[in-house]
């Protein structure tokens, strides 16, 4: 009677494996792995079409003896290798602007560093009017640099309210657009105008300051100057850092501003790199030697940005979960 009464269902069911009933694992198929890749496609193609030939274009460009008389067939002139580039950098004022472009760059990060931690660090706590203050702050930085290379362009003229201001205190201004001061006029505007993003990057660094650091740098009895060495500037390292590059990138490649303010041709003591690259490709018509001395700007553009790259995986290989 057990063994009729046992049921062919159970008997099935304890010779069932144990696998049963758990869903089958699909494997991915390859499209299905690759997916992310395949959707990094289309901005791959838009940038190979804007950076990467353009690029090329310029390097075969640079190897031609290309002006006004083959612009017309510039795909059968004269090849002559790298001729432009030895004519740039020993026949042409190029490594002048060069000098010019680095100093003058270099010199207004210097001073817009502490100003810009001046002012975050003045901002950083709350008081009232703070948002107003904020906003005046920012002023320089949201105006385009046409606006900005205009309105010092008509204040530094003759008898303009430069002068005018200087004159107050028996001082006399002199020829600011034109003449031996230009090379501090320029960096003076590319100050006013660019310490508001070193402002930005300081701000953005101090909020993430944790506020028992604080506390307990303020309970510990810390002076000012102690708190900003020990507790501030450390959070600060790698956003002044990032600005410092970016700065520095953004003045030697700043075109407008110098256009603007002095006019081509500028004067040779701001005759920077981008203006020297201008007046040879669209004034003498020598479009080759201007596309060799574009390919030593981006030479010299290339090697600030592979030593901070550098430096950051340098970091990042030091840190606790960093990869060596």
């Amino acid at each position: 009677m057990s063994d009729a009464g046992t049921s062919p269902v159970a008997g099935a069911g304890t010779s069932q494996p144990a696998g049963r009933g758990k869903k089958p694992v699909r494997r991915k198929g390859l499209s299905e792995r690759n997916r992310p890749l395949w959707m990094l496609i289309p901005g791959g193609l838009l940038m190979f079409v804007i950076i990467v030939i353009p690029l090329f274009l310029g390097i075969y460009m640079s190897a031609l003896n290309l002006d006004q008389y083959t612009l017309r067939k510039w795909v059968s002139a004269p090849f002559i290798g790298i001729d432009n580039f030895v004519e740039a950098l020993t026949d042409s004022p190029l490594l002048h602007s060069v000098w010019l472009s680095v100093s003058y760059s270099l010199i207004a990060m210097v001073i817009t560093l502490p100003l810009g931690i001046a002012a975050a660090v003045a901002t950083q706590n709350a008081f009232k009017g703070r948002a107003l203050v904020r906003s005046i702050f920012l002023i320089p930085y949201v105006l385009p640099s046409f606006v900005v290379a205009t309105v010092w362009r008509t204040m530094f003229q003759p008898d303009g309210v430069v002068d005018s201001a200087l004159g107050l205190f028996g001082m006399d201004g002199g020829l600011w657009l034109n003449g031996p001061q230009t090379y501090w006029t320029l960096i003076l505007v590319q100050i006013w105008a660019s310490w508001p993003f070193i402002y930005l990057l300081a701000l953005s660094g101090l909020q993430s300051v944790d506020h028992e650091v604080h506390e307990a740098s303020a309970l510990d009895g810390a002076l000012w100057w102690n708190k900003l060495r020990y507790v501030i500037f450390p959070y600060l390292k790698g956003p002044l850092a990032l600005a410092f590059l970016i700065g520095m990138l953004h003045h030697i490649n700043n075109f407008t501003l110098p256009f603007v303010l002095f006019g081509v041709p500028a004067p040779a003591d701001v005759e920077v790199l981008p203006i020297l690259t201008y007046v040879t490709s669209f004034q003498s018509f020598r479009f080759g030697l201007s596309a060799a001395m574009a390919f030593v700007s981006l030479v010299l553009i290339a090697i600030p940005l592979f030593i901070y790259l550098r430096a950051v995986k340098l970091d990042d290989a030091e840190t606790p979960g960093g990869k060596k």
